[in-house]
């Protein structure tokens, strides 16, 4: 145990150290190994002088000449008592002051003043700011500092604190300070710490403060504002960090590559391409270069928004590079490329990525698959779906159903059978369409049985045939004629809740279509029976199928139909009807004929009854009943249908020997301008008539009306043509020039014009026989005109009522 004057003295030691140190509040242990070393020196120097010098403690002169050397030229303030370690008091006296900033910026050891040690100053400044963290105090402390800080100092003092607060306070602070230093460092300090406690306000404020803060070059903190940007970025900040981006650029400052793939990254992930295409443009311009993960996202990005030029130049620039691209780089130019049609090109890339290792995947087969079934390439997809599955992959719901449609729409049915029966195999339910296609096409091909099949197939499972797949399959059995069936799947149809009105039609229009008439009329029964309704537009096609096929028993029921459901017979329709009359030669079938005229209530069947009355039943002349019928057809709607009604009904009284009526009826019909270029009159040069659109007797009246006209024209106003002809066309040419030689007429016959000259002509219209011959009478027998007739006389077939001219008479006799 140490005597008592020897722990006086270590106490005395003790507080002479505090005394050099100016810190006397702070405790010994304080201080780092260094301090403690300066310190066991001065209690070694003091324990020496203790015992070289004796009573010493009553000279405390000698302890305050060794704390200041020499006197200050400020004044010592406060007293300072020392103690020994039982507290006593053992000496007081004036021995300390304030302390001032590069005056006691040392500590003394020995005699010898040594610069505080930097570890000593960042540890006293770091403590600070722990204590304070953020305020006045803190900033009160840090001016009070007996040592001038240096950037060295606060650097590393921001290090240590790791608090966004206290650091952010203690940076302002020495911003403040004349010692102050831009220092980049300092700030990528602060924004790890901000970054690290997800401070992004402050970050932004930082990042303005240090655009605003340029200095004379106009060169900022280049790594800490690009480290701004990858912290938004990271953080995904859109608006954030791409205000940032545009404020240094715009500013002029460099941008790292790094953060030109962070922003780049940051849109793509955002679902924004074409904003990272921008980012990407000005990178290029900088001449920057994207790392290996921005490749792996630039690359599918533009390949998915259609640029796909693009991406294959980044593909090449990444291989340039000596990089290895990724699966997802590989999968979405095999997908895209499909896609686009560029199907050798999507192959290419599919090769690629086996020679780089990677497995293709079971999706990458699938849009393969896809693309080259799309394209029509079923051959090169089923070597992809072999492959697909010799790789271990089994193929899905939706790549069986594509294969199956496929082959089935392409005509390919024994492959599509084959697709059909693995997928069944293979555990999966077809769909509607699937069923659907491969009935259809066997349908289409007039494969009865198997069609049934797969309908039966479909029902069993519970699966609602589509309308089109009904369609299809009763169109078939139409076809082949098996009503029965047909009428089984139709009440099959209804009952899955489907409207059969227009199908059961489309059936019976089949039998129209294929002249199976009595299958038509018994298909019609079965509707009739079922309730089920059609419309008058297929009534009227299965009447003039009948009609056509001398079915006028049937027919006259049918006409009935149609009129009572308020369809009304048009001038056409009538027409034929009459057409079907002239050519009839049984007597029976006339009189149903005429029944169903009859029954048609059409105002041209009133005209014809009046046109063979007399004149006391008619109460007019017949040319003014004529004029009256005929002011009533609306010529806009039906022009063509009066045209064929003139040449029916022409025919139809000449067969009469109406004569005189069939010409008032030509008449009207000519001034009627319905046969406008069939008369022309060239002043002195030609005189002629066209009458190749009419029929054999509606020609044979119109030369005879019409040589009668230029008869009394040129006798009675004397005008006389140069020539005269009469157009008639190879098919009445022979039938004119016959009736015409009869009274030694003057007009040769050439191959479609029968031509005379004007004096000819005038010679032979003053003979006697020829103007009886023009009032009165046509040569012609019954039996030879009705011949020419039924061979001539338009068809009533409704796709040829237009009247087409007459075909050319084949074996004519001479009248």
């Amino acid at each position: 145990m140490l005597p008592r004057r020897l722990l006086h003295r270590l106490s005395l030691a003790s507080l002479c150290c505090q005394t050099h140190a100016s810190t006397p509040r702070y405790p010994l242990q304080n201080l780092n190994s260094s301090a403690n070393l300066n310190f066991l020196g001065g209690v070694l120097r003091v324990f020496n002088l203790y015992f070289r010098i004796p009573n010493t403690l009553e000279n405390p002169r000698l302890f305050r000449m060794y704390c200041t050397q020499k006197p200050r030229d400020s004044e010592w303030t406060d007293d300072i008592e020392y103690l020994d370690e039982s507290g006593t008091v053992i000496h007081s006296g004036k021995g300390i002051r304030p302390v001032e900033r590069g005056v006691d910026d040392h500590v003394m050891a020995g005699e010898v003043k040594k610069p505080f040690l930097n570890a000593l100053a960042v540890e006293k400044i770091v403590e600070i700011a722990k204590r304070w963290k953020w305020g006045p105090e803190m900033e009160t402390l840090l001016d009070q500092l007996q040592f001038v800080p240096s950037m060295t100092h606060i650097l590393q003092a921001l290090k240590i604190v790791n608090d966004g607060d206290a650091g952010m306070t203690l940076f302002q602070w020495a911003k403040r300070q004349s010692w102050y230093v831009r220092n980049d460092e300092c700030y990528v300090v602060l924004l790890d710490e901000l970054n690290r406690v997800r401070d992004f306000e402050r970050i932004r404020s930082l990042f303005d403060e240090m655009i605003r803060d340029l200095d004379g070059d106009g060169v900022s903190s280049f790594g800490a504002c690009n480290r701004v940007i990858q912290y938004l970025a990271a953080a995904e900040k859109l608006e954030v960090c791409f205000c940032c981006f545009k404020k240094l650029h715009e500013a002029g400052h460099e941008i790292d590559t790094q953060t030109y793939n962070a922003l780049i990254n940051l849109f793509l992930k955002k679902g924004l391409p074409y904003k990272a295409f921008e980012v990407y443009g000005s990178m290029e311009v900088t001449g920057g270069s994207l790392d290996g993960s921005t490749y792996e996202m630039m690359i599918p990005s533009l390949a998915k928004s259609g640029r796909l030029d693009a991406a294959v130049k980044l593909f090449q620039e990444m291989l340039s590079k000596n990089m290895q691209p990724g699966f997802s780089i590989f999968n979405t130019l095999v997908d895209s490329m499909g896609k686009a049609g560029r199907l050798d090109t999507s192959m290419k890339y599919y090769l690629e990525l086996q020679g780089f290792g990677h497995r293709p995947s079971a999706p990458m087969f699938v849009s393969l698959i896809q693309s080259h079934v799309k394209a029509g390439k079923l051959d090169a997809a089923c070597r992809l779906w072999d492959e697909m599955k010799r790789a271990g992959f089994r193929p899905n719901y939706g790549l069986y159903t594509m294969i199956v449609e496929s082959h089935a729409k392409s005509g390919k049915l024994d492959i599509a059978m084959s697709a059909f029966q693995d997928m069944e195999k293979a555990g999966f339910l077809p769909t509607p369409s699937t069923y659907s296609s491969l009935l259809e096409m066997h349908a289409a091909s007039g494969q009865v049985d198997p069609a049934m099949e797969l309908y039966n197939s479909m029902t069993s499972a519970g699966l609602r045939p589509s309308l089109s797949t009904y369609t299809a399959l009763l169109t078939l059995l139409a076809n082949k004629k098996l009503v029965d069936v047909a009428a089984k799947v139709l009440l099959e149809m209804k009952s899955m809740g489907y409207s059969i009105d227009i199908t059961a039609s489309d059936v019976l229009m089949v039998y129209i279509k294929d002249g199976s008439i009595d299958l038509g009329l018994r298909w019609l029964r079965f509707m009739d029976s079922s309730g089920f309704r059609t419309n008058n537009f297929i009534i009227r096609q299965l009447f003039e199928s009948c009609m056509k096929n001398g079915l006028y028993n049937s027919a006259k029921p049918l006409l009935e139909t149609y009129v009572n459901s308020a369809a009304k017979v048009d001038l056409i329709l009538y027409t034929s009807i009459l057409a079907h009359l002239i050519r009839c030669q049984n007597e029976q079938n006339e009189k149903h004929l005429m029944s169903i005229l009859g029954a048609s209530k059409h105002e041209a069947h009133a005209f014809m009854c009046g046109l063979f009355m007399g004149p006391e039943q008619r109460k007019q002349p017949v040319l003014s009943f004529v004029r009256d019928f005929f002011q009533g057809i609306n010529y806009e709607l039906e022009e063509g249908a009066a045209r064929y009604f003139v040449n029916v009904i022409l025919n139809y009284l000449v067969l009469m020997g109406q004569i005189n009526r069939a010409r008032c009826v030509w008449k009207v019909a000519y001034e009627n301008k319905l046969f406008p270029k069939a008369i022309v009159f060239d002043q002195h040069i030609a005189w002629s008539l066209d009458v190749r659109n009419l029929s054999v007797g509606a020609a044979l009246i119109a030369v005879v009306h019409t040589l009668h006209r230029f008869r009394k024209r040129m006798l009675y106003y004397g005008v006389v043509p140069r020539r005269m002809k009469l157009v008639t066309g190879p098919t009445l040419k022979i039938v004119i020039a016959q009736m015409l030689s009869s009274v030694d007429s003057p007009f040769e016959v050439s191959k479609v014009v029968l031509r005379a000259p004007g004096e000819s002509v005038l010679e032979w219209f003053k003979k006697p026989i020829v103007r009886q011959f023009l009032l009165n009478e046509i040569p012609s027998r019954a039996d030879i005109l009705m011949h020419k007739l039924n061979i001539i006389f338009p068809s009533s077939a409704p796709e040829i009522r237009s009247l087409p001219p007459p075909k050319p008479l084949a074996g004519m006799k001479s009248i």
